[in-house]
């Protein structure tokens, strides 16, 4: 039986290259705002561009947030990518205070301008894994280069949803978190080469267990 990914469409994601990645994995992939097709999947991807208030407003709008929720406590197989991260935190900065999804405890933040060398931070920058057994990074060698562009940054409260570290200037901060199910990456994955495709292949692996 084909593995069935799903997703989600709350028009601010980079849906399109993410969804072409998969079917060059020879993955049945939709993308899709549909509460019965997301439930349905064995895996599901929360992409994201943009601004984190936004973001949240179009999920709510779309009656998203408890779809989420609900894949968390089935523990469905969750990928947030960029924005799709942010928005799993408690809370974001950008542009007010705005509430998250909060199943990662923890705040979104904006880089100091004065710790770094300029902001958003567009661009290869390196991941220190610290778990390298974990099934997301498996076969990916530690301190691998991924593409980033962001101009915010999660601080989880608790310190064991951190997979992977990354800096930027003078700031550490986390960028692979997991959680149970969910897994999230900062930097993008289908536009970080043959590093990238291979952790979509490890989530996808993950979906089949």
């Amino acid at each position: 039986m084909a593995l069935k990914i799903a997703i989600i469409d709350y028009e601010m994601g980079n849906l399109k290259s993410i969804n072409k990645l998969l079917h060059h994995l020879n993955v049945d992939s939709t993308i899709t705002s549909d509460p019965t097709t997301i439930f349905d999947a064995d895996g599901v991807i929360l992409p994201g561009v943009g601004a984190f208030g936004d973001a949240m407003r179009h999920l709510n709008e779309k009656s998203l947030v408890p779809v989420i929720n609900q894949l968390v406590k089935d523990k469905i197989p969750l990928l947030g990518i960029c924005l799709g991260l942010q928005l799993l935190y408690s809370e974001g900065f950008e542009h007010g205070t705005h509430k998250g999804l909060d199943i990662i405890p923890g705040s979104i933040i904006r880089f100091d301008p004065q710790k770094v060398d300029k902001i958003p931070q567009i661009g290869w920058n390196s991941v220190d894994i610290k778990d390298i057994n974990h099934i997301f990074v498996q076969n990916v060698p530690n301190n691998s280069f991924f593409y980033f562009v962001h101009s915010f940054y999660g601080k989880p409260r608790d310190q064991s949803s951190i997979l992977g570290m990354t800096t930027y200037g003078e700031i550490e901060f986390a960028s692979i978190v997991q959680k149970d199910s969910v897994i999230a990456t900062q930097f993008h994955p289908e536009k970080s080469g043959k590093k990238g495709i291979m952790l979509y292949e490890n989530f996808l692996e993950y979906c089949k267990r």
